[in-house]
């Protein structure tokens, strides 16, 4: 039972059984995305908002509550439900759209991803149901109200839980093989009374029929039992899909629960006005359940979307089950031995887990099992053609001509199971995101994950110029260039467990990120000295002012981000390349010309030839943007923010054994050294062999020696970046001082906030003035092991600073690790800090070993903020559990 997951992975990798086929693909809101919108003014919020989906038909997906889907999102499967209460069917996630919310868009449910498996053989989530009336109005009225300045009013803020007034809706999937899956609903109530519940469990097939390119139309219906033939041994009514790509399928409902048939087809009549191109609209179900009306749904049992209706009266405190089955093969005893099957997938996740969950402590390693299953959940089905979008489809109206969005994408063109940052408020990928998803990843599907890194450098993805797409809503915007990171990182993981590197991999992904690092040196050094913009790049509101923004007259923003990046791209590149140098020469050329590139980045970035400093303040010690000028003037922003720290994580360390297999590289390195003189400094790092537990590195830093001492003073001082959970992205400084620029152009002002933003930039919903952000804590923790590799117990700094107590780097490192981690463990008072003041999550029991990932955490006290299902990049919690771990084991 041990290797049983493992087993199937290997199946799934070998392709003899397609596991994969089947998962939680089906994304929680198609409704507001760029995908679904045809307005003139690129309003996707309001051109498809949650009003419309119940009726209205997708183009581009589907959503539903906590369902799952085939890899191509052909047909659908998920939770609806009503509590005779409610206006409308539950049939997908409520949440506010960017206008409507004080702190922009945001999910108001409550639903938790409990556990998955990555070949989806087990899956678990949970669903908080109220029994009120769900308070629509209110949650949009308020929130509207409320200033950027107070807290956003939540759904548990309602009262709309009190006397636990509320039911818990869990759903578990079981696969018997790739293509039968068990399904089971667990409905408990918690209030103090009996109460009505309406399950409709609801299988569906996306649109794809009236665009105008292919009229097959798929079919639903009822099995019926006919003379000398049985649909079912056991009690259960039997619905037969057939689809002419995926086939026949059966879904076998536990019991006799009325069916209702209806079609995927948009409610015209009620959107637009007009007449209706079928009796049976998509919202015909919800209409007949909430509203009682006749004549809505099939009574021929027959359709494109279907539920199996149960009517329940749940005692209080009671718990009922139910049943059903859907299989590529028809079953006449579908739920023998399901409770059985459901065990033993159960013990198979728990065997998997226990055999790699590095977290000591069961709490520890209840939350990273969640982070695990939150990533594993956020695996979506994701399909974009921006050529059809943009032309439009035949037989649909032509699309408004001022429609520009993503204009110069045409080419892009995906079908493909991708990870997103959050499945509600970000159900599309993000590229820099992507990067650090596969980190995770790469702990539990090694396989799966490469494929993830590979997947944006297609040629279907990546612009032909070498561009990575951004997301969605702009695929031009840069995001930071960590592929190539992550890239590596899976590669060294996967080489030190099997004992082999995945060399057609790592060819692959370098060959790709030629063309992308590329176009980074074409398309954003302005200036040609290796000092690169880059504009926002995913740190949003960071800034002093809006980075993506054209500066007047001529001037440029030289960031020191975007040229730490790069510095960063180049070691990584260089260390591919001496790795593919050792089975393949070929790539000695290539690696002298990333070392090469990286000193003449070290020395732009330090200012080493030209004697101006380059972004480093001599005066501070620290790293700033500065805007230059075309007459020649340099003018530093001296903002304290995390931007000033990336330099740090442009460090790479080499074993000297590598370099003896390469000899053609250390000849190339001593002609470099040779005739560039003006860097002797930076080239002293190549030159120095220092190493712990005597191996023998090499290093390459952008930041070395005084200097980095220098920085981790500021990195590790509480009353700046240091908080008791992580590194802030802002100086805790501007509090009390606000940093202020006073310009001819106009007046900035930059304070210190821990936790939601206190300005719409960028949407109002991600802040970078204060808060702990996971992916950039990651790196550091990173880039601190690799100083230590080279400095071992050599370098010592305080930490914290001003404690009087030194440690190395490693311990700095784990310290960090320790303080990230602790955001979802109970403290000495038995509190979560991600849970803040909300009592609710912190001592009910119903509630409190639920963990929510959020998108970043308040940078004074912990408190979960942002998109609260970022699994997503806060997934890396299980990286630094996997880490603490580690360094207590040794």
């Amino acid at each position: 039972m041990t290797d049983s997951e493992q087993n199937r992975l290997q199946e799934t990798h070998e392709n003899t059984k397609p596991w994969y086929c089947w998962g939680p693909y089906l994304s929680e809101r198609q409704w507001g995305t760029v995908r679904e919108d045809y307005s003139s003014n690129g309003d996707a919020w309001d051109y498809f908002p949650h009003d419309h989906a119940r009726s209205r038909v997708y183009r581009w997906g589907e959503d539903g509550l906590l369902g799952i889907c085939d890899d191509q999102g052909q047909m659908c499967f998920a939770l609806a439900l009503w509590n005779e209460a409610d206006p409308i069917l539950k049939e997908r996630l409520f949440g506010l759209t960017n206008s409507e919310g004080n702190h922009g868009e945001d999910v108001k449910e409550y639903y938790f991803f409990l556990d998955n498996t990555p070949t989806h053989s087990y899956m678990k989530a949970l669903y908080k149901y109220p029994q009120r009336a769900f308070p629509y109005t209110d949650l949009v009225a308020t929130n509207h109200n409320r200033s950027r300045e107070e807290p956003e009013y939540e759904l548990i803020d309602t009262g709309i839980f009190v006397e636990n007034r509320y039911f818990d809706v869990t759903v578990e999937y079981a696969k018997a093989n790739p293509l039968d899956i068990l399904i089971r609903f667990t409905v408990t109530n918690r209030g103090p009374e009996a109460a009505p519940l309406h399950l409709l469990p609801t299988l569906w097939f996306r649109n794809t029929w009236v665009w105008g390119y292919d009229d097959r139309r798929p079919v639903l219906t009822t099995v019926m039992d006919e003379p000398g033939q049985i649909a079912t041994e056991q009690d259960a009514r039997v619905i037969h899909a057939q689809h002419h790509d995926l086939g026949d399928y059966w879904l076998m409902c536990e019991g006799t629960p009325e069916l209702l048939f209806t079609e995927n087809e948009s409610n015209a009549v009620r959107l637009w006005s007009v007449q209706n191109s079928t009796p049976y609209v998509k919202d015909g179900i919800h209409e007949t359940i909430v509203k009682g009306a006749q004549g809505k749904v099939n009574p021929q049992g027959i359709g494109t979307k279907v539920a199996a209706h149960y009517s329940l009266h749940i005692e209080a405190g009671e718990t009922q089950t139910v049943l059903l089955r859907l299989s590529a093969n028809r079953q006449e005893m579908p739920f023998t031995n399901a409770g059985e099957l459901f065990n033993i997938r159960i013990k198979e996740a728990d065997a998997f887990y226990d055999a790699m969950c590095d977290a000591q402590s069961d709490t520890a390693q209840a939350v990273q099992r969640q982070a695990f299953a939150g990533l594993l959940w956020s695996k979506q089905f994701y399909t974009y053609d921006v050529e059809k979008w943009l032309r439009g489809d035949p037989a649909e109206p032509m699309p408004p001509p001022q429609r520009n969005r993503n204009i110069g994408w045409r080419h892009l063109n995906g079908a493909d199971i991708i990870i997103m940052p959050d499945t509600w408020e970000y159900p599309w990928f993000a590229a820099w995101d992507l990067a650090f998803h596969c980190i995770t990843m790469g702990l539990i599907d090694m396989d799966f994950a490469k494929q993830q890194v590979l997947l944006l450098l297609h040629e279907w993805y990546m612009y032909p110029n070498g561009q990575l797409p951004a997301y969605e809503w702009a695929f031009s915007d840069v995001n930071p260039p960590v592929h190539a990171w992550s890239a590596w990182h899976l590669y060294k993981r996967d080489k030190s467990i099997t004992g082999k590197g995945d060399i057609d991999f790592l060819e692959s992904v370098f060959h790709r990120l030629l063309i992308n690092f590329t176009w980074w040196v074409n398309r954003k050094d302005a200036e040609d000295n290796n000092i690169f913009e880059g504009g926002f790049l995913g740190l949003d509101n960071v800034g002093v002012f809006d980075r993506n923004m054209t500066l007047p007259d001529g001037m440029v923003l030289e960031q020191t981000d975007g040229t730490a990046w790069m510095g960063l791209y180049c070691l990584t590149m260089l260390r591919m390349a001496m790795e593919l140098a050792t089975v393949n020469h070929v790539y000695v050329d290539m690696a002298t010309k990333f070392f090469e590139h990286f000193m003449y980045i070290a020395e732009a970035i330090n200012g080493t030839a030209t004697d101006d400093g380059g972004l480093w303040n001599e005066e501070d010690q620290f790293f700033y943007d500065r805007i230059s000028t075309p007459g020649g003037g340099k003018l530093p922003l001296k903002l304290r923010t995390l931007v000033g720290f990336i330099p740090l994580l442009a460090v790479e360390t080499f074993e000297r054994e590598l370099l003896a297999k390469v000899p053609e590289i250390n000849e190339r390195l001593q002609w470099f050294v040779e005739n560039r003189p003006y860097l002797p400094r930076l080239i002293a790092s190549w030159q120095d062999v220092k190493g712990v537990q005597g191996q023998s590195h090499y290093m390459l830093a952008l930041v070395r020696g005084s200097r980095l001492k220098s920085v981790l003073k500021w990195l590790l001082d509480p009353q700046e970046f240091l908080s008791d959970y992580g590194i802030r992205s802002l100086s805790k400084h501007y509090t009390a001082q606000p940093y202020e620029l006073h310009t001819q152009y106009g007046d900035f002002t930059v304070k210190y906030d821990p936790a939601e933003s206190s300005t719409g930039a960028f949407g109002g919903n991600s802040n970078w003035r204060g808060p702990v952000w996971f992916p950039i804590n990651y790196l550091l923790v990173e880039a601190l092991e690799k100083y230590h590799q080279f400095y071992g117990d050599e370098l010592q700094v305080e930490d914290p600073t001003g404690s009087g107590t030194n440690l190395n780097l490693e311990q700095v490192a784990i310290e960090l690790s320790r303080r990230l981690t602790s955001i979802f463990l109970r403290d000495e008072q038995g509190q979560r800090p991600i849970f803040g003041t909300n009592m609710t999550f912190q001592n009910d029991p119903y509630w409190r070993d639920h963990i929510l990932f959020y998108e970043y955490f308040h940078g004074d006290n912990g408190r979960g903020v942002g998109a609260s299902h970022q699994t997503g990049w806060t997934a890396l919690v299980a990286n630094f559990f996997e880490r603490t771990w580690k360094a207590e084991d040794r």
